[in-house]
């Protein structure tokens, strides 16, 4: 075995260790985890991005489409959490959250969203399809919450919030291709994730 080979198993083990370490504990403590092994600060869940993010697992799931726009852009959503900057991740297939991290985690775009820097609130959501059988998941994070006063126009008015966008999507590895939603949309195919 060649010494890369041996560094990518060994990184594979204590990936796989994290996720197991992590599975006892709920979804934002396996992600704050993550995150402070990272060098970010830990995040807490917020009712107003679950239910952001629970809206949009319902509505991929009843479209049985995998996709950010599916209940309009990311922007317009997010916008009532009032964060400065917020990024999505979504995924389908698997059954629980901690599957469903660690492809989150494999994939390169999604980890830069788990480690979006200053993020402090997360919130995260499931939905089934009509016929039970498939998983879609919805991630919100978000950080630089605006301070009272701040953020205020001329004569007071909020401009509201700036937002970074950053729209990530991930389908898992047992699906086939024709089972796939929008599977002409891959642009590229790397170890059967659709990027």
């Amino acid at each position: 075995m060649t010494g890369r080979a041996i560094q990518a198993l060994i990184a594979a083990f204590v990936l796989i260790g994290f996720v197991r370490a992590a599975a006892a504990g709920s979804p934002a403590d396996m992600i704050s985890s993550f995150r402070i092994k990272h060098g970010e600060v830990k995040v807490v869940r917020d009712p107003t991005l679950d239910r952001i993010a629970l809206a949009q697992a319902r509505a991929m799931a009843a479209k049985d489409d995998l996709s950010h726009e599916v209940l309009g852009s990311f922007s317009s959503r997010i916008v009532v959490s009032r964060a400065g900057r917020a990024a999505e991740n979504i995924a389908y297939g698997y059954d629980t959250f901690d599957k469903t991290l660690l492809q989150w985690i494999d994939s390169s775009e999604h980890r830069k969203n788990l480690l979006l820097h200053n993020a402090s609130r997360i919130g995260i959501a499931s939905a089934k399809d009509a016929s039970g059988k498939r998983t879609y998941w919805a991630m919100e994070i978000a950080g630089d919450y605006e301070k009272p006063g701040k953020g205020k126009g001329k004569g007071g008015r909020d401009l509201g919030p700036l937002v970074a966008v950053r729209r990530v999507t991930t389908t898992t590895t047992t699906m086939t291709t024709a089972s796939r939603p929008n599977a002409s949309k891959c642009h590229i195919k790397l170890l059967s994730l659709c990027l």
